[in-house]
């Protein structure tokens, strides 16, 4: 038995993000184009006496350490189809922003099942632990696979998209988080009375993926749940004006928020946005990374 596994895992951007009417459910069905980007989390697994979650880093203490922890989560259910007790040690080093729209928790959920799997040489295939993913959450497969990908349905049922290049992001990280279910739920409120289209991928925003054309991107980037995050937290605003004033290219709520995403051409102006970000007084932090990015992996 290894004595411990680390898996290292991505954050995800949202591309696109075009949401569908409320199902009889109560989730949406989405389009949702995901771009892993090169901010990650390490998850560690070792073998303990029972279940245990821990977390370092920022914004750790923000961290759920019970079984409501999508990490902690996961290694019961890997645990359960195979018979054996989830006892293990989980330790998530932080470094995606927490409660941000940007899958943190997600991430943590994938990398403690791949974590579990190694550690347990359970066998699991790719296909049983996409399963588990897709009943953590709607973001916990895409942050198994990483890379690129449309995510039909809830956001789960995942088809890997081409990309063709590099592309250069700067997250402003707010201060405080944005629940997701109570994002949603503004757009509910705001889109209540109107006919909300079938959700669908935008086909340019796949060829300019495929084509690795950053400035095509940048004209066509869209996330449905804006508005609603923007009326939660109208000073988020300021945060798309600063850095679009700084040169981004295109400025997007990523997920439900509140980290904002900017998509700019190079590493010399990701450097120049971020630092005007930083300054601008309107977000706690910036961080540059590129995507796409690889998918959980064990270290």
């Amino acid at each position: 038995m290894t004595h411990s596994v680390t898996v290292r895992v991505p954050a995800k951007v949202n591309a696109q993000l075009a949401v569908g009417a409320p199902r009889p459910d109560g989730f949406h069905d989405l389009a949702n184009v995901f771009l892993a980007v090169g901010l990650h989390d390490e998850v560690t697994v070792t073998p303990a006496d029972e279940l245990r979650v821990t977390c370092s880093g920022p914004d750790a203490d923000q961290v759920p350490l019970d079984t409501t922890n999508l990490a902690a989560r996961a290694a019961i259910a890997l645990a359960a189809r195979h018979g054996i007790e989830p006892a293990v040690h989980i330790h998530i080093a932080k470094d995606i922003p927490v409660a941000g729209g940007m899958a943190g928790g997600s991430a943590d959920g994938a990398g403690a099942l791949l974590a579990c799997d190694a550690l347990w040489s359970t066998g699991a295939t790719r296909d049983e632990l996409l399963a588990i993913c897709a009943q953590l959450g709607s973001d916990v497969p895409f942050s198994l696979i990483g890379g690129a990908a449309l995510g039909v349905g809830r956001g789960e049922q995942l088809t890997p998209l081409e990309v063709g290049g590099t592309f250069h992001w700067v997250f402003a990280v707010a201060d405080g988080g944005l629940s997701t279910p109570a994002v949603y739920g503004e757009f509910d409120r705001l889109t209540a009375g109107t006919d909300v289209p079938e959700p669908a991928p935008s086909p340019a925003l796949l060829a300019a993926l495929r084509d690795g054309d950053t400035a095509a991107l940048a004209d066509v980037l869209g996330n449905d749940l804006q508005p609603a995050a923007l009326s939660l937290r109208p000073s988020l605003a300021d945060t798309l004006a600063a850095g679009t004033a700084a040169g981004a290219l295109a400025a997007l709520v990523s997920g439900s928020g509140p980290t904002t995403a900017f998509l700019v051409s190079d590493a010399e102006s990701a450097h120049k946005v971020a630092d005007a970000l930083r300054t601008s007084g309107t977000c706690r932090e910036a961080r540059t990374a590129v995507a796409p990015a690889p998918g959980a992996t064990v270290v």
